[in-house]
């Protein structure tokens, strides 16, 4: 794989360069950071017969067309799954507000503020601008079958916990579906489905970059912003998280969006944090699976966080009981 990659950049570039690894992510892509004299770019590893590249590559396209900060393609070849593009540099949000980054000791209340207003306002554009071109639907089985991961790899698999009755979990992922997702389908927009920290890029002028966008779906308005504020990578305090929902809301009214039609802000805010709950017990799934099946246990030390959240907002609900019941026998 090596030596397809060198001898298609030899071709592509015609000049000389060197080739460090950039990052890999949950799927069997990887990235490499590819250097020319002073410029870089970022060369995206997708063997065909594991990953296809077509649907990136027309998402890239639309998201150009709406004038998003998605990367530029230079450069591609289906058959092989390669992928030659625009570099945003190394800085990303996880490492500017977790203080990784060298040029962030300590970042401020009010550069977060503006990091995040910057990433809400990016992800308005992505919903208001990007039309629904060949995305598939983020339809209710998709969103209970992501659901079904919790049990099979987290519960049983990673916590060796039997559950006794899995009708009762199965009628919990219904009664989420219906609180989360269904007042507002016929409202749905253009999902990226993990639009968090460890996938927008610092930029220290404009939008942020937005990367890993290949799977994304037509579905809830809640879902990216979740993402985003309950982010499994780094915590927010709980007043943040409710400021930045309502500065969404509030944008949302200014601009008359016409994808949301719910009755008020109490509502909105119980549909994102129910929307939280279906993302967090997939991610629970996904990262057991992750450390159990595919020997990436890099994942493990943000179950703990997932696990907060999921804690926090079973308590708040009534109709979220049944499942806090569960996670008190799991969640040391």
């Amino acid at each position: 794989r090596v030596e397809i990659i060198e001898n298609w950049l030899k071709s592509q570039l015609n000049q000389n360069f060197t080739i460090e690894p950039a990052s890999s992510d949950a799927s069997f892509r990887r990235y490499f950071r590819i250097i020319v004299n002073n410029k870089t770019f970022i060369l995206m590893d997708a063997p065909p017969d594991l990953e296809k590249i077509d649907h990136f590559l027309n998402i890239t396209k639309n998201l150009a067309s709406a004038e998003i900060n998605a990367p530029k393609i230079i450069s591609f070849d289906t058959k092989l799954g390669l992928i030659l593009m625009t570099d945003f540099g190394n800085q990303t949000y996880l490492d500017v507000i977790s203080g990784n980054d060298v040029l962030f000791y300590e970042i401020s209340e009010m550069d977060k503020q503006e990091l995040y207003s910057a990433a809400i306002d990016s992800l308005l554009n992505i919903q208001t601008k990007v039309g629904p071109q060949e995305l598939q639907d983020y339809s209710e089985e998709l969103l209970i079958s992501e659901m079904s991961l919790f049990p099979e790899w987290y519960l049983e698999k990673f916590k060796k916990f039997k559950l006794q009755d899995q009708e009762v979990l199965n009628e919990i992922f219904s009664d989420i579906v219906m609180e989360s997702y269904i007042p507002i389908k016929k409202e749905s927009v253009f999902v990226h489905r993990d639009y968090h920290s460890r996938n927008l890029m610092f930029i220290e002028e404009g939008s942020p970059g937005i990367l890993d966008y290949q799977d994304a779906l037509l579905g809830p308005l809640t879902y990216d912003l979740v993402s985003l504020l309950k982010d499994a990578y780094i915590e927010l305090n709980e007043e943040f998280i409710v400021e930045q929902v309502a500065r969404y809301w509030k944008k949302v009214e200014n601009l008359d969006h016409p994808y949301m039609l719910s009755p008020g802000f109490e509502y909105f805010y119980k549909n994102f944090e129910m929307m939280g709950v279906q993302r967090h017990l997939k991610i629970l799934g996904i990262f057991s699976r992750l450390s159990i099946r595919d020997k990436k246990d890099q994942y493990l030390k943000d179950i703990p966080l997932v696990e907060k959240y999921l804690m926090c907002t079973t308590e708040r609900y009534e109709s979220l009981h049944p499942l806090r019941r569960i996670l008190d026998k799991v969640v040391s």
